[in-house]
C-alpha cells in the first residue's frame, strides 16, 4: 500500500479542497457527509435522498472525486438513497492511501463501506477506475449488487497504449497541455467552462496514480449475475468501445451496451441512459 504524498504541494491540495468545498456548498439536494473507517483507510461519503429509498452507490474515476456527480445527483435522489463515495488515493476527502490493485483490497474496502452504511444490497454506478472498482466488488460479492452501471470501465480489455504516449508529454506543458488532455478525454462533447477549469486545477496539483488496472478473467466476469449496463463513447481515446462490449456480451448473461456516438472517455449528461435501466423492473433500457 502506497503512502507517498499524492499532491505536488500543500498549497495545491488546499486549492483542490477549496474547489470541492465550493461544489458541496451548491450541492443541488440536501445532504450529509460521513467519514467511514475501513481496513484500508478512512472513506468520505456524501449521502442524499430519502433514507428509506433503495441505495445507489456512485464511484468516480481517477484524478477526480465525488463532485463529478453534482450535475446528476438531483435526478438520482428522486428514486434512491444516494451514496457518493470518494475513492482512496484520489484528490478527494478519503485517505491518501493507495492499496494494491492486484488482490482483494478494493473489494474489501467497498465491502467495509457497505457494512458501515448498513447496505445489504445496492445498485452501483462506476466511472472508469470507479467502474473497475465496481466490477471488483461485483465479482467479489455479486449477491450485494442489484444492478451495475459501468461508464468506460477499466479492467475488461487492455487500455490503448497510444493514449499514455499522447498524454504524458502534454502533462508537462502546464495549463495548455492540460487543456489538450481535456480535449482528448471529451472528444466532440462540449465541456462547460467550470468543468474544464476544475480538471485543469486537479491536473496541475495532483500526482495521478501510475500503473495498469488488472484485467478481469473470464471466470470473474461470469460471476456478474445482475443486470449490467455499459455506457462508452465511440471516440474514447483510452478504451476500445467495441472490444469491451463484445467481451462482456459473451460473458455476462444480463448485459446491455450503449455506445454514444461522438463521445469520448469522459461522459457527460448520462442520466437519460442510466435511469431507465435502473428503475425498470427488467433492468433493460427501453
Amino acid at each position: 500500500m502506497s503512502t507517498q504524498p499524492i499532491y505536488k504541494s500543500p498549497a495545491g491540495e488546499k486549492a483542490i479542497m477549496a474547489l470541492y468545498d465550493g461544489v458541496l456548498a451548491h450541492w443541488p439536494v440536501p445532504y450529509q457527509t460521513l467519514t467511514i473507517p475501513t481496513r484500508h483507510g478512512h472513506t468520505f461519503v456524501i449521502a442524499c435522498g430519502e433514507e428509506s429509498a433503495p441505495p445507489l452507490v456512485l464511484l468516480h474515476g481517477a484524478s477526480s472525486n465525488s463532485m463529478v456527480w453534482a450535475g446528476d445527483v438531483l435526478e438520482y435522489s428522486r428514486y434512491y438513497r444516494v451514496y457518493a463515495v470518494d475513492l482512496l488515493g484520489e484528490p478527494g476527502k478519503s485517505a491518501p492511501t493507495r492499496p494494491a490493485w492486484d488482490g482483494p483490497a478494493y473489494a474489501e474496502w467497498l465491502a467495509d463501506v457497505f457494512d458501515a452504511l448498513k447496505i445489504e444490497q445496492a445498485a452501483i454506478i462506476g466511472i472508469s477506475q470507479g467502474g473497475w472498482t465496481a466490477l471488483k466488488f461485483a465479482t467479489y460479492k455479486p449477491e450485494q449488487v442489484t444492478k451495475l452501471v459501468l461508464l468506460t470501465p477499466g479492467g475488461v480489455t487492455p487500455d490503448k497504449l497510444s493514449f499514455m504516449f499522447r498524454v504524458v508529454p502534454l502533462l508537462l506543458l502546464g495549463r495548455w497541455g492540460a487543456g489538450r488532455v481535456n480535449r482528448l478525454l471529451f472528444a466532440n462533447q462540449p465541456v462547460p467552462a467550470e468543468v474544464e477549469e476544475g480538471m485543469i486545477l486537479i491536473m496541475s496539483h495532483f500526482k495521478p496514480r501510475v500503473g495498469t488496472l488488472p484485467i478481469f478473467s473470464d471466470e470473474e466476469l461470469q460471476r456478474l449475475n445482475m443486470p449490467v449496463l455499459l455506457l462508452i463513447g465511440s471516440q474514447d481515446a483510452l478504451r476500445d468501445a467495441e472490444k469491451i462490449s463484445a467481451r462482456m456480451q459473451k460473458l455476462v448473461p444480463q448485459f446491455t451496451a450503449t455506445v454514444i456516438p461522438g463521445a469520448g472517455h469522459a461522459l457527460m449528461n448520462t442520466t437519460g441512459h442510466i435511469l431507465p435501466f435502473l428503475v425498470s423492473a427488467e433492468g433493460v433500457v427501453p
